[in-house]
């Protein structure tokens, strides 16, 4: 493998595109099996719960391994130059090619079955591209933000950072807890700048954790906070589900924050990372693999809604399928000359 491979980064990344197509399986099966939620058993609404969780890591993953290694980095112009033509011209001509992709595969899939209601497999087959144009304006950031951080030192940024982490993280926390309990319309007005919002803040924390800002936190504590943060959430939404109320898990939620940052520090005090020749090749297509996945989720979720057997049984089973099918195409797509790196957006 290439000499300048980070072993844990690899490990990291290959959680990421991992978690993602496992919440996306599970989300899938149980947005489909929603008219029988009432009739899952506690069990199955536990895993809901803590598949969602899971899920969530995947993102945070993907944007603190694109801090660790993009931001402590020198830009003049000619590198932001380079930069921006090396990663984000491509990425906005990739985007556009897979939306075309999946919005012809939508058509073919929908054309002769009238089961499928066509906005909400719509729905569930776009659900990943909202990643493409944030990562794209994180990216079109990415030289400025770095030039910026180098002028100052580690505490100043961590300042900022825990600023910026309790606007954007906290005070949505305290709006949502009122509004679940009947205080209604409380909106703190903030705002977040050229910060980047949540995305950004995941960022920098990778910058962070780089600079050795979490080195002093021992392991057990690190420990401890994954698996507070992780219980937490799980009875948040399970609270939620018992008064009634509609919530949405997503990546402002503080205990992913809490979880995906312990996690990740946590990741870069491995050594030698075993099995690493199948980290390395989970790793390598990481990308190209979310790219391609959905393209199987919806010909499979109604095969696999069918099968006899509970909604966690089902939503693994998918998961196993997406992997399989997902990588093996992407291997296939890889080695057609000329056509398989640029498809798949493969450096």
């Amino acid at each position: 493998m290439g000499k300048n491979r980070i072993e844990w980064i690899d490990l990291v990344r290959a959680i990421a595109i991992l978690t993602v197509l496992y919440i996306h399986a599970t989300d899938g099966i149980y947005i489909i099996s929603s008219d029988s939620i009432l009739n899952y058993t506690l069990f199955s609404r536990i895993f809901n719960f803590a598949s969602l969780f899971i899920g969530r890591i995947g993102v945070p993953f993907f944007l603190m391994i694109t801090g660790y290694l993009l931001l402590d980095r020198h830009y003049d112009d000619k590198r932001v130059q380079k930069f921006w033509a090396n990663n984000c011209k491509d990425l906005i001509i990739i985007t556009i090619i897979w939306a075309a992709i999946y919005a012809v595969c939508l058509q073919f899939i929908t054309v002769n079955a009238t089961q499928v209601n066509i906005g909400e497999a719509g729905n569930l087959f776009f659900s990943h591209m909202w990643y493409m144009p944030m990562i794209i304006g994180m990216y079109l950031s990415m030289p400025f933000v770095a030039s910026a951080l180098e002028k100052y030192d580690t505490s100043v940024i961590w300042n900022a950072t825990i600023a910026f982490t309790l606007l954007a993280f906290l005070l949505p926390f305290i709006t949502l807890v009122l509004d679940m309990h009947g205080i209604k319309n409380i909106n703190i007005q903030y705002c977040l700048g050229f910060s980047g919002g949540i995305y950004g803040i995941y960022i920098i924390l990778g910058y962070l954790v780089k600079k050795g800002q979490f080195k002093k936190i021992s392991s057990k504590i690190l420990g401890l906070v994954t698996v507070i943060s992780f219980i937490i959430c799980v009875l948040f939404q399970y609270y939620s589900f018992i008064i009634g109320y509609d919530f949405f898990l997503w990546y402002e939620f503080p205990f992913i924050l809490t979880e995906s940052i312990a996690l990740f520090e946590l990741c870069s005090r491995i050594g030698d990372v075993k099995a690493y020749p199948l980290v390395t090749f989970l790793s390598k297509y990481s990308f190209a693999v979310f790219l391609v996945h959905n393209i199987f989720r919806i010909p499979l979720l109604p095969l696999i809604v069918q099968l006899p057997f509970s909604e966690p049984t089902k939503a693994m089973i998918l998961w196993i399928l997406l992997i399989f099918f997902s990588y093996l195409t992407t291997v296939i797509i890889y080695r057609i000359p000329k056509f398989g790196k640029y498809i798949l957006y493969m450096k």
